[in-house]
C-alpha cells in the first residue's frame, strides 16, 4: 500500500490541469461506480488524474494502476478492504481490463463497501463491455475518444473557439476569431492532431506503440488468441489500411488471411471496439449500431498517414474526418445517395471543386468542402465539424 500511494503522488505531480478533455465535465462524478472507457492513448489517465488533484481530498484517495506488480500477490478486493479500513472514500483503478475477472471482484466492492466510491478506466475491448453488463444497475459507463479539431486548437496551439452543435454548423453560425486561419492548423491536425501524447516527442514511434500494443496484447488477452491469431489481426488493419473506406468482401479477406467468414467478421469487431477501426453501418437494424456494415474506415486520420504515409488517400482521410468527429454527438449511418445520413440530413463529402450532382432532389442535403475556409447556403467546410465537442 505505501509503495502505491508514492506512486500516486508521483504521479499527481506530473498532472497538468491547464486543459481539459470534453468529458471532464460530461461524467456525473457522484456516482458511486463510474467506468471510462476509450482506445489507448486519448487522456483517459490524464483525465482522472485531473479529477482527483482538483476536487479530492489527498487523504482519502487513491489512485493505482492495475497494470502494478502490487496485484501480482494481491486483489482488488484486498486492496478495497484495507483501504476503507484506513478511512479511504475514493478509488480509482487506471487500466483496469490488465486484471482478470475485474468485474466480479468490482461488483463485490460495490456490494461490501457502500461508502467507497470507485472509478475505474480501461481501453474499449470487448471485455470492458462485457464486464459493464455484469456491473449492470451497478457502473455508470462513459466512452471518450480523441481530440477534436476545436480540443486541438486548444491543447496544441492555444486557441479558443467556441463549441457549435451541428445545427449552428449547417445554418453557418460559425463565427472566427480576428486573424484565425482554420486551414492553416487543420492539415496537421489530420497528420498528428488526435492523440494528446503528439504533444510529446517520437510521436510515430508512440502511435505504433499504441498499434501493436493493442492487436498483440490487449485483443488476444480478451478473445483467448494464440500469437498466429493475434499476427492476423495486423494483417487484417494493414489490408483495411490500404483499402479504406471499402464494402468488406469477407470472403476475400478470409482467403487472404486464411481464417474463416465468421473469424473476419469477429476480428473486425474486436478491432473497432479497440479503436483502430469505424465500420459504417446502414439503416436496416433500427437501432444504433446493429445495421448491415457498409464500409470500414480506419478510426481516425492519424492512423491513416501512420500507415499509409504518402500513399494515403485524400478522398478516404475527408470522410474519416467527419464520421470521426460526428459519431461523438450522433448516430452516423451510411447513405443510399450519398456518403453519410445523420437524422434527416444526407452529406456528401468532398474537396472544394465538389458538385451538388449526389444531391440533386434531396431535402437536408449538404456538400462537406474540404480546403475552404468559410461556407455558404449548403456549402460546409469540412474543418467545422470538429468543432462539436
Amino acid at each position: 500500500m505505501d509503495r502505491l500511494q508514492e506512486y500516486f503522488n508521483n504521479s499527481l505531480r506530473k498532472t497538468n490541469t491547464d486543459f481539459h478533455r470534453y468529458m471532464y465535465d460530461r461524467i456525473n462524478w457522484n456516482n458511486r461506480m463510474i467506468g471510462l472507457t476509450g482506445p489507448r492513448g486519448v487522456g483517459k489517465t490524464t483525465l482522472i488524474l485531473q479529477y482527483i488533484k482538483e476536487n479530492m481530498p489527498r487523504e482519502n484517495s487513491l489512485y493505482a494502476t492495475a497494470e502494478d506488480f502490487y496485484f501480482a500477490d494481491h486483489k482488488l478486493t484486498d486492496l478495497a478492504d484495507e483501504f476503507v479500513k484506513m478511512g479511504g472514500k475514493y478509488l480509482f483503478i487506471d487500466e483496469i481490463h490488465k486484471y482478470k475477472d475485474w468485474s466480479k471482484e468490482l461488483k463485490l466492492i460495490y456490494d461490501y463497501h457502500s461508502e467507497l466510491k470507485v472509478v475505474f478506466t480501461g481501453s474499449s475491448v470487448l471485455d470492458i463491455k462485457k464486464g459493464a453488463s455484469d456491473l449492470s444497475r451497478r457502473a455508470v459507463m462513459y466512452q471518450m475518444q480523441g481530440l477534436s479539431f476545436r480540443e486541438y486548437l486548444k491543447l496544441f496551439h492555444s486557441i479558443d473557439i467556441a463549441r457549435y452543435d451541428l445545427a449552428d454548423i449547417i445554418s453557418q453560425k460559425v463565427t472566427l476569431p480576428n486573424d484565425f486561419r482554420p486551414l492553416a492548423y487543420f492539415k496537421e491536425y489530420l497528420k498528428r492532431g488526435y492523440y494528446p501524447f503528439a504533444l510529446e516527442s517520437d510521436f510515430d514511434i508512440k502511435l505504433q506503440q499504441v498499434l501493436n500494443q493493442t492487436l498483440e496484447t490487449d485483443i488476444p488477452l480478451f478473445a483467448d488468441m494464440n500469437v498466429s491469431t493475434g499476427r492476423k489481426l495486423k494483417q487484417l488493419l494493414v489490408i483495411i489500411a490500404k483499402s479504406a473506406p471499402f464494402k468488406p468482401n469477407i470472403s476475400s479477406i478470409a482467403t487472404a488471411l486464411g481464417s474463416s467468414r465468421n473469424s473476419i467478421a469477429d476480428y473486425c469487431l474486436y478491432i473497432e471496439e479497440a479503436g483502430l477501426i469505424a465500420q459504417l453501418r446502414d439503416a436496416t437494424g433500427g437501432i444504433r449500431g446493429l445495421g448491415k456494415v457498409d464500409k470500414i474506415y480506419l478510426d481516425n486520420t492519424n492512423l491513416i498517414y501512420s500507415l499509409g504515409g504518402a500513399m494515403s488517400d485524400i478522398g478516404n482521410i475527408r470522410e474519416t474526418l467527419f464520421l470521426n468527429q460526428m459519431r461523438v454527438e450522433h448516430d452516423v449511418i451510411s447513405s443510399s445517395v450519398s456518403d453519410f445520413q445523420i437524422d434527416n440530413m444526407t452529406f456528401e463529402v468532398g474537396g472544394k471543386n465538389k458538385k451538388q450532382k449526389q444531391l440533386q432532389g434531396i431535402e437536408n442535403g449538404y456538400v462537406v468542402k474540404d480546403d475552404i475556409e468559410m461556407g455558404y447556403a449548403n456549402v460546409i467546410p469540412l474543418w467545422q465539424f470538429g468543432l462539436e465537442y
